[in-house]
């Protein structure tokens, strides 16, 4: 289930082909602000222009939802149905690099479950959408990926797990399912008197312990050697954007994968079941940062943290090209205006190939080459040009 350690599929191997996906025509019905809006995007560079609530950020969102099924901006399905509306809809065409073309359509209704067809074929589930398209977001947002708690920095790795291999997403779905499981025995186990857990209860929870660690230590596996795998590539995007080279750290060494779950969650039962809570587990995991060894969290300026972030992004986005020789479509939502001209430049000078959507509000560096101009306004497309 891991990552192996000993495949070469880094910087130092040429990729045997690169192909490349592309959303050539996106259609939105009754999405967030979008009564019905239509846009033509080019397999190069497109540039969405607007001001602040017009809808950029909505457009991105509709695109990244492909890749996902889910919001880069947190928010439940139902907040993205335009208010009023029975359902929200979207449309895309894409097209791969053998010539195919596959219309996918994603239906989120007020009441029941979504919908996802593939060329007018209904998904048996709508999970099996996943990894058809790819999509890495940089949005201002990402900086809670230094700045925020634990569980944002274990999303970030999970969501890059998750691009390389569908399995992930699985394994995260089964963790959260077991975490839930265990957590209401030992609620039950709390009520009981911690002190002397009941026989039946006590080996229940063996057997969700067995399970719990099961799925864990391969999940574990899968973190640890995709942060070694990724470190490296952190740095040198944080190199390319401050133009200098940075000590960087990324340290995923949770304690229980030392010794193993297992013995992890026995020793910490009775504090447990006192507080009715799993407190060991990759649920609880911490990825560290620092930069120049110190907890960028807490040490690092804005600016520093804002650039790590960005080479995070970077460096995901590049490992997950290489490593399924696809490129993810890349989305620039407003972050330009967060970063000085330096770093706008370095980041726009540095974009990795394949197709890119960039959103602003304000007027745009020189360095970024738009291949085509679309302009919004309260939710539709008041202009459109290469």
């Amino acid at each position: 289930m891991g990552i192996n350690p000993n495949d070469e599929t880094g910087s130092g191997r040429r990729l045997r082909s690169l192909s490349v996906l592309t959303v050539s025509h996106l259609e939105l019905v009754d999405f967030r602000n979008y009564v019905s809006a239509q846009f033509d995007l080019t397999a190069g560079t497109t540039v969405v222009v607007g001001d602040n609530g017009q809808g950029k950020t909505n457009l991105a969102e509709a695109l990244a939802y492909l890749a996902t099924l889910t919001s880069f901006r947190g928010a439940p399905s139902d907040a993205l149905i335009r208010i009023g509306a029975d359902q929200a809809i979207i449309r895309a065409l894409v097209h791969h690099s053998d010539g195919r073309d596959s219309l996918i359509e994603a239906e989120l209704p007020v009441i029941g479950r979504n919908r996802v067809q593939v060329n007018k074929q209904k998904l048996q589930r709508v999970r099996d959408l996943l990894g058809t398209v790819r999509v890495t977001v940089f949005s201002p947002d990402d900086l809670t990926i230094v700045k925020g708690g634990p569980g944002d920095r274990r999303r970030f790795m999970d969501d890059t797990l998750v691009a390389l291999a569908i399995k992930y997403d699985m394994a995260r779905l089964d963790i959260d399912r077991i975490v839930r499981q265990r957590n209401t025995l030992l609620k039950q186990a709390q009520k009981a008197g911690y002190r002397d857990l009941p026989t039946e209860l006590s080996a229940t929870l063996d057997v969700w312990d067995s399970k719990f660690a099961e799925i864990a230590d391969q999940f574990g596996y899968a973190r640890a050697t995709l942060v070694s795998r990724i470190t490296p590539m952190v740095r040198d995007a944080y190199e390319q954007l401050a133009g200098v080279a940075t000590p960087i750290e990324l340290k995923y060494e949770p304690e229980w994968r030392r010794v193993g779950l297992i013995a992890a969650l026995q020793a910490v039962r009775t504090d447990d079941v006192r507080r009715g809570v799993s407190t060991v587990g990759p649920h609880r995991d911490e990825l560290e940062l620092s930069i120049n060894g110190l907890a960028s969290r807490t040490h690092a300026s804005q600016g520093e943290q804002r650039t790590l972030a960005l080479a995070l992004r970077l460096a995901g986005h590049r490992l997950v090209t290489e490593r399924t020789e696809s490129a993810p479509i890349l989305v620039l939502d407003d972050v330009l205006s967060e970063l000085d001209d330096g770093r706008a430049r370095a980041l726009l000078g540095h974009l990795p190939g394949g197709q890119v959507v960039i959103t602003s509000a304000s007027k745009l560096p020189s360095a970024a080459k738009a291949d085509r101009i679309i302009r919004i306004k309260n939710g539709t497309v008041v202009s459109g040009s290469r």
